[in-house]
């Protein structure tokens, strides 16, 4: 698990730079893990105090110019601005990535389908606790959620984005 987790980030992270080439926003939406009055720098630095996830939570971590959101519940869009600040960044597509795909990731894809967000859920940038958990999530975006599931080395973010340009 632990390898496939460095994948994933490492592919995230490329996404992240891909983004940041092209101008588009990157937004953080992270569980406030219990902490109701926390911010990201609290957060960040708890995470940083896990000796197992410390590299990798280094290497993610939100930089200064990015949008952090903490959300209390497993859907970035519940109890949160996230449904505020997508359409003043005039966002109309998404993509979606993260460490829990049959549960964070979903429940924010259902909650962006439900509000017309184009989806794309890179397969290489997702994990879960077992494999087939996250073959079943990404199968049910793709199915009952039109999501575009195909990994980041077979679709390029400009590609994706200029799409979004051209309605």
């Amino acid at each position: 698990m632990r390898h496939e987790v460095n994948e994933v980030v490492a592919t995230i992270l490329k996404l992240r730079d891909a983004a940041d080439r092209i101008g588009l926003p990157i937004i953080y939406v992270n569980d406030n893990f219990g902490e109701w009055h926390s911010e990201r720098y609290r957060l960040v630095e708890r995470a940083l105090g896990s000796k197992d996830a410390q590299e990798l939570v280094a290497k993610l971590a939100p930089r200064d110019g990015d949008y952090f959101i903490i959300k209390p519940q497993f859907s970035g869009f519940y109890a949160t601005n996230l449904p505020v600040l997508l359409p003043k960044l005039g966002v109309d597509r998404l993509v979606l990535t993260g460490m829990s795909a049959d549960i964070c990731v979903l429940f924010t894809a259902a909650d962006a389908h439900m509000r017309d967000y184009r989806l794309w859920i890179p397969e290489d940038a997702v994990a879960a606790q077992t494999r087939e958990r996250r073959r079943w999530a990404l199968e049910i975006m793709k199915q009952s959620m039109d999501a575009e599931i195909r990994a980041a080395t077979r679709l390029k973010l400009s590609a994706w984005a200029e799409k979004g340009r051209k309605k």
